[in-house]
């Protein structure tokens, strides 16, 4: 289903690694769900997994070969945001930009509305 919402965007980095992740977990009929759910250290916080089931509701979201799939109530947290992929001395990891959010905690994972 497309959006009428502002779409989420992947960068091609996160795009690359999730087509890597695909590859070495042999999940290549798979997109990445992204959903959001209370918790975290800042009230909501968001999460990756495989999955091969999209539902009709679902949004879905493609760059590069690379596809991530997003629930309807999720997305109202996302609109506008961009998933990345960042290397970094302590670390590598997936994050979200989330424009909407009006903090996040240094986890990277958890933010608020």
């Amino acid at each position: 289903m497309m959006s009428e919402l502002t779409p989420m965007t992947l960068s091609e980095n996160a795009a690359r690694r999730i087509r890597f992740l695909m590859e070495q977990e042999n999940q290549l009929a798979a997109a990445v769900r992204v959903t959001v759910s209370g918790g975290g250290c800042a009230g909501f916080q968001y999460g990756f997994d495989f999955d091969v089931t999209v539902a009709e509701d679902d949004f879905v979201f493609e760059r590069d070969g690379a596809c991530i799939v997003v629930d309807p109530l999720s997305l109202s947290f996302l609109q506008g945001s961009e998933v990345d992929y960042v290397e970094e001395l302590i670390g590598a990891s997936f994050q979200i930009t989330i424009p909407k959010a009006s903090s996040s905690c240094s986890c990277g994972t958890s933010f608020a509305m």
